[in-house]
């Protein structure tokens, strides 16, 4: 997964991006990434639900909170309803030196469309 995710890291302030078929085989794994959806609350238990394991931080809390998804070497990929809010927290890790950060490209929608599985 690390190799993977490697490949999306620039190394700029842009955020990576990955697609749901990328991400599944990843979820289950030990190294896999940390999962962080952005939307509030009402959202992430809401129709679209959320994918399994994810942390929920909304986007409002998510500079206060940052501490608490920059765990050293284990990437993060961050997720809303599409993808805007997501790459609002995305360019605030990288402007925080976070580097392993990509953001779900189409987030729940798109997650919701493949037909993936949700909590």
């Amino acid at each position: 997964m690390a190799s993977f995710l490697s490949r999306l890291f620039s190394g700029s302030t842009n955020p990576g991006w990955i697609e749901t078929t990328d991400l599944t085989p990843h979820l289950d794994s030990p190294d896999g990434p940390l999962v962080i959806d952005v939307r509030g609350p009402a959202e992430f238990t809401g129709p679209l639900g959320h994918i399994q394991g994810a942390t929920n931080i909304p986007l409002d809390q998510f500079a206060a909170r940052t501490q608490e998804v920059t765990e050293p070497g284990r990437p993060i990929v961050l997720v809303c309803h599409t993808d805007r809010r997501s790459s609002a927290a995305a360019h605030h890790l990288r402007n925080m030196g976070v580097t392993e950060v990509a953001v779900l490209r189409g987030g729940m929608v798109a997650w919701s469309e493949a037909g993936l599985p949700v909590d």
